[in-house]
């Protein structure tokens, strides 16, 4: 593929934010660029990456390869991402995920034969205070079970755009990673508003409730720096020591815990 003269375009004014001489640093951004042309970071993506930032395909190549995000070959519409690590993989995600396998006919970083949805298994996605939980596009969808991950997975095939739980409406992938390139998307409800959710601030609702803070911490304090010439003198040469096993230093028996019986009160 060629790219065309307003993707250059956009990658000149990617390469315009970083200072001169450090355009390297727009790497990620234009590997986002390219993913949203063709869905996917080709070779031909990898090339233009290489010849506008003045570095090696290797260089890009490595980079690319690195991240989960940079997909390495043609991807659907929807990327169908399923958590599962031990939390949500107990709660119900295993059989999530298993459901969609048998549903879509594809298994992990595959998709089906009509183009529109990539399946994944995810190690873990951030959100075990919504566990289960998949994402479509990197936007969350809940507590899911087998029965609602099919039902979200032929809304997509019916070309519906099924509102997260959470954030901001459903794109496409491509759309997903021209934001990700750092250019706004114009589409209503593109930007997710609201606060956090009861589940993720259980915690702090808990702290404030029994009167739990962190001790002794003045975010005020000045960090002491050490004087690299004092370090480096003949008389301030401290000899080598081994380091002492952690276990040395552990008192005998746990010291006493309030927030653990705080905790242990307010879940009766």
């Amino acid at each position: 593929m060629i790219f065309t003269e307003t993707t250059r375009e956009r990658a000149r004014q990617i390469i315009a934010r970083y200072p001169e001489g450090r355009s390297r640093s727009a790497l990620l951004p234009m590997l986002h660029l390219v993913q949203s042309e063709e869905g996917y970071v080709s070779a031909n993506g990898i090339a233009f990456c290489a010849e506008m930032l003045g570095l090696t395909r290797a260089e890009v190549g490595a980079v690319a390869t690195f991240y989960t995000m940079y997909k390495r070959k043609p991807t659907g519409d929807w990327l169908v991402s399923v958590c599962t690590n031990t939390m949500c993989g107990v709660l119900g995600g295993d059989a999530a995920y298993k459901a969609l396998e048998e549903y879509l006919g594809v298994h992990h970083d595959e998709t089906t034969a009509d183009g529109k949805i990539t399946l994944e298994h995810a190690e873990c996605l951030a959100a075990c205070d919504y566990a289960p939980v998949l994402t479509v596009n990197y936007e969350y969808f809940d507590r899911v079970d087998a029965d609602s991950a099919l039902v979200l997975a032929k809304q997509l095939q019916n070309g519906e755009r099924p509102h997260p739980h959470r954030g901001a409406r459903l794109c496409t992938l491509r759309e997903m990673s021209v934001q990700l390139a750092g250019f706004a998307d114009d589409r209503e409800g593109a930007v997710g508003e609201g606060p956090a959710g009861e589940p993720t601030i259980a915690g702090n609702r808990l702290a404030e409730r029994y009167a739990i803070s962190v001790s002794g911490f003045d975010p005020d304090t000045p960090i002491k720096r050490p004087d690299p010439d004092a370090a480096t003198s003949p008389g301030n040469v401290k000899p080598a020591t081994a380091s002492k096993p952690a276990s040395d230093s552990k008192p005998a028996g746990d010291a006493p815990m309030p927030q653990k019986a705080a905790i242990k009160e307010a879940s009766k």
